[in-house]
């Protein structure tokens, strides 16, 4: 299987959205770069007394509708491409919901499942030490991603305030209740993804009471379970998969139920009532609902032409290849593309900086009706694109996001 760069996929797509939308070499050459970028070293002193120097990162991708925003990894294979790449999808994310805010991404180059809380603790610590003068709720906002959590946010938040001697919850997102974080933010991505499903549904005609499968049972596969069938109103689960293997009953696994099993064994395998599977062949299963949650590139030229789902909701960043991306749309899948479909939850932390900068919090109520309503709106406006241009959704929301950044830089007189 083809290997891909996850930076030169992500500007082959804005190269792709410029040329449609006709933009100057200067836009052009503006959008496919980073504006900022921050490369650290970190001393952090270890359980055993010793110091150990880790190799930090913040890409700060575009400043022109707002600040920056976007997560912070703790992951041992790290590299400055992929953070480019998702800083970029990150600004992206942002424009196609409509939020006034820019993309960035970062992480730390170092093993977490090999490290104690207080080495974890000391790290994020030292994160915010190197970084603190380019980040705030005015800069740059981080957030939890692979390996990360609000208790990490929680330590981060802490550290910056201890520097600037103010009380400042804005300047991360996704933080503990208790400390500033936002009702409903823990279950924004998953729940944003689901929406963008049941509008599908409802356009394209498709069923929501068929079957659906979820590749990939961490946080947001495991919520996503029990969303699609409240939101929905119904729909089967017929398959999921995690990183210990996979799970299959064609007459359908009880989303709670499994969730429980999940979290009591660490696992999917072994659920009462389910056969193991390939894990491979659950995306080519044929149901109404697949949702990648899991790898970059599951889906791919070895396998596109065998995907049988309705419409695909991508969860996870970059599940799909361009190559797999152009036969699904000739087979006429219908797939939500990642800056969309997981776009809940930049919508959740922006909606959580709304309250922290007001200091006054909203009822879980609240906040889910108004991703509701941003995630149905950017939807629909994407769709609409697709079908009167007749391309692809990923496509269409790039012109979209694109078009919305380059006419902001346009008017700050960037380019």
């Amino acid at each position: 299987m083809q290997s891909y760069n996850s930076f030169e996929v992500a500007q082959t797509e804005i190269k792709a959205a410029a040329k449609v939308l006709n933009l100057d070499k200067a836009t052009l050459d503006l959008l496919l770069w980073p504006q900022r970028e921050f490369k650290f070293t970190l001393p952090v002193k270890m359980d055993d007394g010793a110091t150990k120097i880790f190799h930090g990162y913040r890409i700060q991708h575009n400043f022109a509708r707002g600040p920056a925003k976007g997560g912070i990894r703790f992951h041992p294979d790290e590299t400055i491409d992929t953070m480019r790449a998702l800083a970029g999808w990150m600004t992206w994310k942002a424009a196609v919901v409509d939020l006034p805010l820019g993309g960035s991404k970062g992480g730390v180059v170092c093993d977490p499942r090999k490290m104690s809380a207080r080495e974890l603790e000391n790290t994020a610590r030292a994160y915010v030490r190197a970084l603190w003068q380019h980040i705030g709720i005015d800069r740059d906002v981080p957030a939890p991603d692979v390996y990360t959590n609000p208790q990490t946010m929680a330590w981060m938040m802490d550290e910056y305030e201890t520097i600037t001697n103010q009380h400042q919850p804005g300047v991360m997102s996704n933080k503990p209740i208790s400390l500033g974080g936002s009702e409903g933010r823990r279950d924004a991505t998953a729940r944003g993804g689901v929406v963008a499903v049941r509008e599908a549904c409802a356009t394209f005609r498709v069923d929501p009471d068929g079957p659906y499968a979820i590749q990939g049972f961490g946080s947001t596969g495991q919520r996503t379970a029990m969303f699609h069938q409240e939101l929905l109103g119904g729909g089967k689960l017929i398959a999921v998969s995690d990183s210990s293997g996979a799970i299959y009953n064609p007459a359908g696994i009880n989303p709670r139920d499994l969730v429980g099993h999940k979290l009591r064994t660490g696992s999917v395998s072994g659920f009462p009532g389910a056969e193991s599977m390939d894990p491979d062949s659950l995306l080519e299963l044929n149901v109404a609902v697949l949702y990648p949650a899991a790898l970059e590139n599951a889906i791919n030229i070895g396998n596109a032409r065998r995907i049988k789902a309705r419409i695909i909701c991508e969860l996870a960043n970059g599940p799909t290849t361009p190559q797999a991306d152009k036969i699904l749309f000739e087979r006429g899948v219908h797939v939500i593309p990642d800056i969309l479909a997981n776009a809940g939850g930049v919508i959740g932390s922006y909606l959580e900086m709304v309250q922290n900068r007001d200091t006054y919090y909203w009822d879980e109520a609240l906040v889910r009706q108004r991703l509701d309503a941003t995630l149905t709106r950017a939807y629909q406006t994407v769709v609409s694109g697709a079908t009167a241009r007749r391309i692809p959704m990923r496509t269409s929301a790039m012109l979209v996001a694109v078009a919305r950044v380059a006419e902001a830089c346009k008017l700050r007189g960037w380019v």
